[in-house]
């Protein structure tokens, strides 16, 4: 089979300043109205009904808020007929009841809703989580630069931590963006992320190497591009079977996983993209030549007289 001939390398600054403008995005968000943080990282009560008959959304808060119920958010799960209530503390009312509590002024203007189950998260749980999801991501990427810098060289590190960074930065943003809920199963999907991402960057990586010790006479952009395009089919196959699998579940795996499935199909999308573009750039950004990576021959390899036995 014929080796595809993209030229990756030539369109890298536009992917460059796409990178850079979704990053900023995220980042813009996360600053303004921050992270929709699931019950798992927050303090509060999380109620999930049933009615018999579709009701809006924005109806059931704006009522809500009317009975006193402030802050809430809330959202459809599942089906059009089931919805789920978040709610953070509420002064004066006792956390272990607040689910009773919205249930019975729900029943005052919604007779016939139900209570599927209701949930609350203490402020020392969830801290206790944030913070140990965020030293999860922080000791992950460490692990992997060290993995890398032992494993190829110090612009290779770079280019893959570049890369992890710049995946999960998109994957958070997007969360942030539109607002979807953001809890366990999301932050181990972010993680799955970050090993799914590394597995394409070091094959890449690996190729880039070789042909850098092998091809003499071509310039750093085109031994990039010809490694990238040596392990397009490899990295297309890969991505697609992956995508197709959570695919499935994230349009028939059900609520529970959905914010799993949502955020590994985004990371599986975006990792292959920066395993293309981000780390390959990052390489020519930091001049990499074909003596950074040629193996050193031993001093004392020859004979006396500077010939090989």
């Amino acid at each position: 089979m014929k080796t595809p001939d993209f030229d990756f390398m030539g369109k890298r600054k536009i992917a460059a300043v796409i990178s850079i403008l979704l990053i900023l995005a995220g980042i813009a968000s996360l600053v303004v109205q921050g992270i929709n943080a699931g019950l798992d990282f927050s303090e509060g009560t999380e109620v999930e009904v049933a009615f018999q008959q579709p009701v809006n959304t924005e109806e059931v808060r704006t009522y809500l808020e009317s009975q006193g119920f402030i802050g809430g958010f809330v959202q459809n799960f599942g089906t059009e007929l089931e919805m789920r209530i978040r709610l953070p503390v509420q002064e004066g009312v006792e956390q272990a009841k607040m689910g009773d509590n919205v249930l019975a002024a729900l029943k005052t203007n919604f007779p016939n809703v139900k209570m599927l189950q209701s949930n609350y998260v203490g402020p020392a749980v969830g801290e206790e989580l944030r913070d140990d999801g965020g030293l999860a991501l922080l000791s992950a990427l460490i692990m992997v630069m060290i993995y890398i810098l032992f494993r190829f060289t110090k612009q290779f590190a770079v280019g893959a931590v570049v890369a992890l960074v710049h995946d999960v930065l998109i994957v958070v943003g997007l969360f942030s963006i539109f607002q979807w809920s953001f809890d366990l199963p999301v932050l181990a999907a972010i993680l799955a992320v970050i090993g799914y991402s590394l597995n394409d960057t070091i094959v890449v990586s690996d190729r880039i190497r070789e042909n850098f010790r092998k091809i003499r006479r071509s310039t750093p952009e085109q031994v990039i591009n010809r490694s990238l395009n040596q392990t397009l089919g490899r990295t297309l196959v890969t991505s697609m079977t992956t995508l197709f699998v959570l695919l499935s579940l994230l349009f028939a795996g059900g609520e529970m996983i959905r914010g799993f499935a949502l955020a590994l199909t985004i990371g599986v999308l975006v990792g292959t993209y920066s395993s293309i573009y981000v780390a390959s750039n990052v390489l020519l950004w930091l001049n990499i030549t074909r003596e950074d990576l040629l193996v050193p021959e031993p001093e004392n390899a020859g004979n006396e007289d500077g010939s090989y036995p």
